[in-house]
């Protein structure tokens, strides 16, 4: 050197490629098109790479990059490509032969075509292991922060979405949550009774079925984090080896390095633990810890939520099973199908519900009902309003009166909630349905030809309301749910076309009047709640075009086309909760010799039961049963007899056959007062009556009707008739 401290043989000025070697400065040229890259000597020697190492290729100069390092490379780059920017610049540790890592810095420029697309990057590699303060100087510790602490913010925000524990789990091993850690595989235990549960692993596909379930006091590093609320770091292979030689045989044959367990706590207890492991060697600076056990704390908190949810969606699931029928029964002459739909929102527990009654006869009542709200409260009341419907119409009352008598049961029990509801009363043998509503949706009806209507009821206010409340109040968007006024007639006999539903009829029942229609072999009954219409634009008539549309091109199958109308809400639903109650009625025997009999009995009418016995006896002869026609004759007489001489305000006498191919006779009167039989003296004139009954008949009995009972007697038919089908 001379007095100058300047070396002899370096030319003055010295050449670009000489300042760039002696400051261990290398230069790199990238075609992005073949994936062809060019590093000079220096930059080798900066990767420390032999020229016989390395093929050429990006992926070559990335064997020399720490994994831990390379994912955060790459997303620098890409992000740099994708932006339309013309530099980028990075830290990342490289790996030497002897073990050792050392920090680099490449800088990059961009070229990109007229039209924007990159094709080339040439740029500097540098040895920055001897910046000024710690490697990578404090730009790299800068970026580390708040690479790290992005990826805690970033996890949490995710996290605050998940409402079950898959939903946690997912987002755990999605590389895009914590695989920004560096972390080659992700662990989540949920602490079980007196065990950890492995309910996740993720990215290293290291699943151990043996370590599945291990006990709280288990030598493991997710058990004595869970037990000492603690997090346990493990930062070489040789402390794996050295402290838990249980799971060592498990750790052995993978890439790790290094490992931490975090306790996950929440209310000042371990729900869980999480575990990340890494290819790097070394242990865990202080603002790492420090960052993953704020980690840990959000997981925790979300776990929780999670935990409390699946907890409180599995009792609203079971109290809503518990409110609904345990069981739909087998209804001869009809197919039925049900299905309920838990809301999206609130607490996935609602007021809908639907339920069976079979009547007996060959009848069947179905219903479907809504009462207001998504809550628990709305369920309990819902399963209340439901069983007393139900024992009201098992009483015998009639369908308004029922209806009549739950309003003022829920009025009763002052919750302050209303309910809609829509029965239905099916006889199958006849096809006649009788129909009342309760400020809820008209019913569907789909023709055996194909043909669907809806079919417009006259119904009254929603149940529970006061009376006087203002019809809207609870009507919803689906039309007047308001009691019948002067246009009930009108309402109830609409003219034939789209909408309507040919020969229906109204009876006037104060409160809640009860329509009939004829319900053929083949046709399909549809009974719904507003979930099924409602959506998200608030347009349920839009909702109702699209049900009849589905039900119109439906599936004939009950079961297919209750799958089908679900779909049909699929996610575009407005987040209301929803039940659907579908019965198709078979194919029956049409009644042989004419329909069933019915005949009012009177009080002081002689000719009454004169004129009901000579029909009797002509039925039993049509119906085929003309050998015991003395015998039905004088039961049915005896019957009518006791009702008119034993109650008050007369009653009825009906014949009909059965489904099962009975004679059946029944005398309906007003007096709740059950009859009863006794043995008649010798010189007795009254108490023989039920005796000729028990003689007479195969089986007889006694049902209460509501405000009275009725009676009656069956006979077997000798030689039945060939029976015509519909």
């Amino acid at each position: 050197m001379d007095q100058r401290g300047r070396t002899p043989e370096v030319d003055w000025p010295a050449r670009p490629d000489l300042s760039l070697a002696l400051n261990r400065m290398g230069t790199f040229d990238w075609d992005l098109d073949s994936g062809r890259m060019h590093l000079d000597a220096t930059a080798l020697e900066v990767v420390a790479l032999r020229p016989e190492e390395f093929d050429g290729t990006a992926a070559g100069l990335r064997e020399r990059v720490l994994p831990s390092d390379e994912t955060r490379l790459d997303r620098r780059v890409a992000q740099a490509l994708a932006d339309g920017r013309s530099h980028y610049g990075a830290y990342f540790r490289t790996s030497r032969p002897d073990g050792s890592t050392a920090w680099t810095h490449v800088q990059g420029h961009i070229l990109r075509d007229p039209h924007g697309r990159a094709y080339r990057v040439i740029g500097i590699l540098r040895d920055a292991d001897h910046d000024p303060g710690e490697p990578g100087a404090t730009g790299e510790r800068d970026e580390g922060r708040r690479r790290m602490t992005g990826v805690v913010e970033r996890t949490a925000a995710i996290l605050a979405h998940a409402r079950t524990v898959n939903d946690v789990t997912d987002i755990l091993k999605d590389p895009d949550a914590l695989g920004h850690l560096g972390a080659v595989s992700v662990m989540l235990g949920i602490v079980d009774g007196a065990r950890v549960h492995l309910v996740a692993e993720g990215r290293l596909g290291s699943y151990v079925p043996e370590i599945e379930y291990t006990r709280i006091d288990a030598r493991l590093p997710m058990s004595e984090a869970v037990r000492t609320l603690q997090p346990v770091f493990l930062a070489s292979r040789e402390e794996f080896q050295r402290r838990y030689p249980q799971l060592w045989p498990y750790i052995e044959p993978l890439s790790v390095r290094s490992g931490v367990y975090l306790p996950l706590i929440a209310q000042g207890r371990a729900i869980g633990a999480l575990g990340l492991l890494y290819t790097r060697d070394g242990d865990f600076t202080d603002e790492e810890r420090n960052v993953l056990v704020a980690l840990g704390s959000g997981i925790a908190q979300s776990l929780q939520r999670a935990i409390l949810f699946e907890q409180e969606h599995d009792l609203a699931e079971g109290l809503q099973r518990a409110m609904l029928p345990r069981r739909i029964p087998e209804v001869p002459g009809a197919l039925i199908a049900v299905r309920y739909r838990a809301a999206r929102m609130g607490r996935d527990i609602g007021g809908d519900w639907y339920d069976v009654i079979p009547l007996g006869e060959g009848r069947v009542g179905v219903m479907i009902g809504d009462v207001e709200g998504h809550d628990t409260d709305a369920a309990a009341v819902m399963g209340q309003l439901r069983i007393v419907l139900r024992a009201y119409i098992l009483e015998g009352h009639t369908p308004g009166t029922a209806m009549a008598r739950a309003n003022a049961f829920l009025r009763d029990l002052a919750t302050e909630r209303f309910a809609t509801c829509t029965y239905a009363e099916l006889d199958l043998n006849t096809g006649t349905l009788l129909l009342v509503r309760a400020g809820h949706l008209d019913p569907v009806v789909r023709r055996g030809d194909g043909s669907c209507h809806r079919v417009r009821v006259a119904g009254g206010l929603p149940l529970g309301l006061p009376p006087g409340e203002p019809h809207g109040a609870a009507g919803g968007p689906h039309g007047p749910a308001g009691e019948p006024g002067p246009d009930a007639a009108s309402r109830a006999r609409p003219q034939d076309g789209p909408g309507s539903w040919p020969g229906l009829w109204s009876e006037a029942v104060p409160g809640y009047p009860v329509a009939t229609l004829e319900l053929h072999p083949g046709d399909t009954l549809l009974l719904c709640t507003d979930g099924l219409v409602d959506r998200p634009d608030g347009d349920p008539e839009t909702g109702m075009r699209e049900l009849l549309d589905a039900v119109r091109d439906g599936p004939l199958d009950v079961e297919e086309l209750a799958d089908v109308l679900c779909d049909l809400v699929g996610d575009s639903g407005g987040g209301d909760d929803m039940a659907l109650l579908v019965l198709r009625r078979r194919g029956t025997p049409a009644p042989r010799g004419g329909g069933p009999l019915r005949q009012r009995l009177s009080p002081g009418d002689p000719q009454g039961p004169a004129l009901a016995r000579h029909l009797i006896r002509a039925a039993a002869a049509a119906w085929g049963a003309a050998e015991r026609a003395d015998e039905i004759e004088l039961a049915a007489d005896e019957l009518m007899t006791n009702a008119l001489v034993h109650t008050e305000g007369g009653g009825h006498v009906g014949m009909r056959l059965t489904a099962e191919g009975r004679i059946r006779v029944e005398v309906e009167d007003t007096s709740s007062a059950l009859p009863r039989r006794r043995e008649a003296g010798d010189w007795a004139v009254s108490g023989r009556g039920l005796m000729l009954v028990e003689n007479l008949a195969d089986a007889w009995g006694v049902e209460p009707r509501g405000g009275g009972k009725r009676v009656w007697c069956e006979f077997a038919i000798p030689h039945p008739p060939a029976e015509q089908h519909e």
